[in-house]
């Protein structure tokens, strides 16, 4: 098999055309013609991700950040991506990104969260522009089973995403019944939120006056960025076993966050 298939593959599934307009997913390194030795996921490209690939023997990595998302002047190992591109090269190992174009699908990076928050009737928060399709767009909003105090289910996203602490906002109201998410750095879709009338917004990277915006008519909840995507590795795992079945395919063990909470 060679990593032409897989990519050709990943492409029909998680359609790199609607990502944003500035981002850089897809195929982003490597000779598409190599046999496939097999592939490792990671959320995030780091030295020790590419370490972990060599030493299984792997030579194809599929990350949800692309690792080159702007111009690259310069391709020495003297800085943090010049090294990475460098060891890649050195070692023929290729690279697959898919990123807001996975946070843009139903079932991608919002539809697992909203999963392993247990939340039902979800449905697109913001539809893509220019896209008839519903199911196409940015963030996800739904329903609890019934509704809760705020700070149980605040005690359950916090359990779920594995967070020894959360930053939110005043509590804009005690009971929790409908939810709004955006995995990653979501704070462009606050006002939908809140125009959609979720109780409770949760995303990550929000800033200090992102949480003034919250004006008492919605809770908003920072849940971290690594958090609230960590589970979209699942997502690649699921589509190359299903379709390769005796395809050496691997969720990587030295993926983390690159913030500590202490």
């Amino acid at each position: 098999m060679q990593i032409a298939d897989i990519i050709q593959y990943l492409d029909s599934e998680v359609h790199p055309e609607y990502q944003e307009g500035y981002d850089n997913a897809g195929f982003l390194l490597g000779d598409p013609a190599s046999p496939c030795t097999g592939a490792l996921i990671a959320l995030d490209l780091t030295d020790a991700v590419v370490d972990e690939a060599f030493e299984r023997g792997l030579n194809l990595i599929i990350t949800h950040h692309p690792m080159i998302f702007s111009g690259v002047k310069r391709i020495t190992p003297t800085n943090t991506l010049g090294k990475l591109i460098y060891k890649l090269i050195r070692n023929d190992i290729s690279v697959y990104s898919a990123h807001t174009n996975l946070d843009n699908l139903s079932w991608g990076v919002n539809g697992i969260l909203s999963q392993v928050l247990g939340m039902d009737e979800c449905r697109i928060l913001k539809p893509m522009d220019g896209q008839s399709d519903p199911n196409i767009g940015a963030g996800m909003i739904g329903r609890l089973p019934y509704p809760i105090p705020v700070s149980a289910f605040l005690e359950q996203v916090k359990m779920s995403l594995g967070l020894p602490v959360l930053r939110i906002s005043e509590i804009a109201s005690n009971v929790v019944n409908t939810v709004a998410i955006c995995g990653g750095a979501g704070s462009f879709l606050i006002g939908d939120a809140i125009s959609q009338k979720a109780d409770i917004y949760l995303t990550g990277d929000l800033k200090y006056h992102d949480f003034q915006r919250a004006q008492g008519e919605i809770t908003l909840a920072d849940i971290g960025h690594f958090e609230s995507e960590q589970f979209s590795l699942q997502i690649f795992y699921s589509l190359i076993s299903k379709k390769f079945s005796n395809f050496a395919c691997f969720i990587t063990t030295k993926g983390k966050s690159f913030v500590s909470y202490i």
